[in-house]
């Protein structure tokens, strides 16, 4: 109609490329065990299927630690992290990137009595085509790190 204006839609998507998430699992074995398991960088390619190479810096793990990763998925590519939080048997926080993706991943334990209770927790920023799609990608991540986790506690209760 001449000289009609549509108003502006109240609610405007924003495409930030930010995506946070948690993901929590209860392992059956003590804090140490578990928290040793992973403060061994090394080990990430063993429970998880995204990773074909993990190269950690020499020394025990701690704050400064820099890993190079090898990502075989969702495409090849070379990633780069370091140890920014490390309190043994409690918490290892990584920043850096991770695939397409730039952020920081933490990995936190606690007792339970059962064993242990493992949150990995993520906030990670997309850039470029992904992070219109962000939105909906942070849903498949999510689930692709609660699938991960799954591998990590049957492979440490096998143990």
């Amino acid at each position: 109609m001449p000289g009609f204006a549509a108003a502006p839609p109240a609610w405007h998507p924003t495409y930030d490329g930010v995506m946070k998430f948690a993901n929590t699992v209860d392992i059956h074995r003590p804090v140490h065990d578990v928290f040793a398991y992973l403060a061994d960088l090394r080990n990430i390619p063993k429970w998880n299927y995204a990773i074909a190479e993990t190269r950690q810096s020499a020394g025990p793990t701690g704050v400064g630690t820099t890993v190079r990763q090898l990502r075989s998925l969702p495409s090849h590519s070379e990633e780069s992290l370091e140890v920014t939080g490390f309190v043994a048997d409690r918490l290892i926080e990584l920043t850096g990137t991770l695939g397409s993706l730039a952020g920081v991943m933490r990995y936190e334990v606690e007792p339970t009595a059962e064993g242990t209770r493992l949150t990995n927790s993520a906030d990670l920023r997309a850039s470029g085509l992904l992070a219109v799609a962000a939105p909906l990608a942070a849903g498949r991540v999510r689930t692709a790190v609660a699938d991960n986790l799954a591998v990590l506690k049957r492979l440490l209760e096998s143990r």
